[in-house]
Order: C-alpha cells, then structure tokens, then sequence
C-alpha cells in the first residue's frame, strides 16, 4: 500500500456499520500520508441506524469529515452515486500533490478484513460501467490477498480503484473489541473458535435485553448457558456428530460447533434483527459524571 501511495489522490475506507469504531486502526493515518478520505460504513442494512446521528457526530470528533453508510449487496444506488462526487470535491479541495497534471483519479479502497471492500468497488463499477464483477468477494475474511491492478471504475471522470486486502491493527487493544470483529467475521472464525464467538452474541444480546434468539430458535426462555443454546439448535437442525467412545462403541452427539455457526449465521444475515454493537461507545459520550459511569459499570457486570 505504501508503494503505491505516491499515485494516489483519494482513500475510501471501508468498515462494518455494526462496530463504527472497534478495530479501525488509528495510526493508519500516518499511512495515507494526509490525502483527503471518505469513511464508508458498510453493510448499514445488518446496523441499528436508530443512532446514525450519534455515531456519525463522534466520528466527526475523531477526525473523519465525510462518513457516508452504504449498503452494497442490496439496492443501494442512491449512496454508490454519492461516492465518486464526494472523491472529486475533497480532491478538488486538497489539491493533487504531484498528479496536478493528470486526468486520471486514483483512489485506493483500505479496511480491515470482511466489510465489503470489493463489493463496494464492484457496486460502484457496476454504477458507472454497467460491467461484471472485477475483483472477488467473499462471506469469509481473506479472500483478497494483496493489492491489486488498478480497476476502472468510471469514464467520465476516468476513475481508478486500487483494492487491498483488509489490514488489522497489530494488536487489538482489548478482548470486547477482539470479540465484537470476531462476531462480524472480520475475524477468521477458527481463530477465535465458532463457540466462543457464540458465547459472546448470546452475551451480549442478555446483556441489552435483545432476547430476539429465543423466538427465532424456538426456546421456552431467555438463557445465559451457551450449551442450553446450542444443544437444542443442534438436534433440531440435525447437526449431529459420531463419536467412537474408548470401548470401540459409537455415540452420537450433538455438535456444538455446527450448532454455533448456526447461531452465528443467523446475526451476520440478520434474522436475529439490527446491531449497533459500539454502542458503549455512546453511550460515554452523555453520561454526565465520572461516579455515575463507575456505577453504572459495575451494573453492567
């Protein structure tokens, strides 16, 4: 990315509208080298847009000026339209560096893994060209691999886009951040384990009283024991394994991890409704005291 820097005039990065702020890495900013960026929060029809207005406002305040929430998989013409002018006002307005001379706009598409990259980059090809997919797209994280050739997106002004493949911060500065990327598939899901990830939504839906899963599975009542969970998910969707005890007999049982990635389809597809798993981050924007905040903490736990 840094190699090709030079030729760029615009970053459009791309991230998850369910964690506005969890894993975007700060100091890529060193990076990009102060060229005017558009922030795209994708997949907005999975998000909780109840509070746009707040999430938006805070990134303001953290130094993204042009937040724009889109929605390539689905009918989202009006927003893909809005990009490329939005690329050309902030170029127009910091200038080109050294490309003053070029007809050409090259823009360099950055984010980390599974947030919908080139989608986004075939969506607004799609736009502009009416052409076929250039670059692959994929539900796991990963499936870019490196950064590729540039790809015209548009003729009028001729535009390029430079895809890349999705970078995380080298650490991830704590667990509940590691759990909310994992949860969206930032993450590949082995890396973490598909149970724990589970383990984690369930949390977290107890926690908010977001108890849309018992319904969807058919439970008697909310539950905070991921076996309780997933056992019955298992045997109901005949996720079943066989298993040759020490004796050399044959046990069938059902299998949790089938069973979580059951319930882990079911949020990333939204049937378990709409997310805004940040929204702890707003939530310390308007509480008023420190000792309330501390109180309030213990409640949570």
């Amino acid at each position: 990315m840094q190699a090709v820097m030079k030729n760029v005039d615009c970053i459009i990065e791309v991230h998850d509208s369910r964690i506005p702020f969890s894993g975007r890495n700060s100091e890529f900013e060193y990076t990009i080298g102060g060229r005017p960026k558009i922030l795209i929060l994708n997949k907005a029809d999975l998000a909780d847009m109840s509070c746009r207005k707040q999430v938006v406002d805070k990134l303001k305040r953290d130094g993204c000026s042009r937040v724009l929430f889109s929605d390539c998989k689905h009918d989202s013409t009006n927003i893909i339209k809005k990009i490329l002018p939005s690329i050309q006002e902030l170029i127009h307005d910091a200038g080109r560096y050294h490309r003053a001379e070029n007809r050409d706009y090259n823009v360099l598409v950055c984010g980390v893994p599974n947030v919908g990259k080139s989608s986004l980059t075939n969506a607004i090809r799609h736009k502009y060209l009416r052409a076929g997919k250039a670059t692959q797209v994929g539900p796991t994280a990963g499936v870019t691999r490196s950064v590729l050739e540039k790809i015209r997106v548009c003729d009028e002004p001729l535009t390029y886009i430079l895809d890349t493949p999705g970078v995380l911060a080298p650490n991830v500065r704590n667990v509940e951040v590691g759990m909310k990327l994992a949860l969206c598939a930032t993450l590949q899901d082995h890396l973490v384990g598909e149970t724990i990830i589970a383990d984690y939504l369930l949390y977290w839906m107890n926690r908010h009283r977001r108890f849309e899963y018992v319904e969807h599975f058919g439970l008697k009542e909310p539950t905070d024991n991921i076996t309780e969970l997933l056992v019955p998910i298992a045997i109901h969707s005949n996720k079943i394994q066989k298993i040759r005890t020490s004796e050399g007999r044959y046990e069938y049982k059902p299998n949790i991890s089938q069973a979580a990635r059951v319930v882990m389809a079911a949020f990333r597809t939204g049937k378990l409704g709409k997310f805004m798993l940040d929204d702890d981050a707003l939530d310390s924007l308007s509480e008023p005291a420190v000792a309330d905040n501390a109180g309030d903490a213990r409640h949570r736990s």
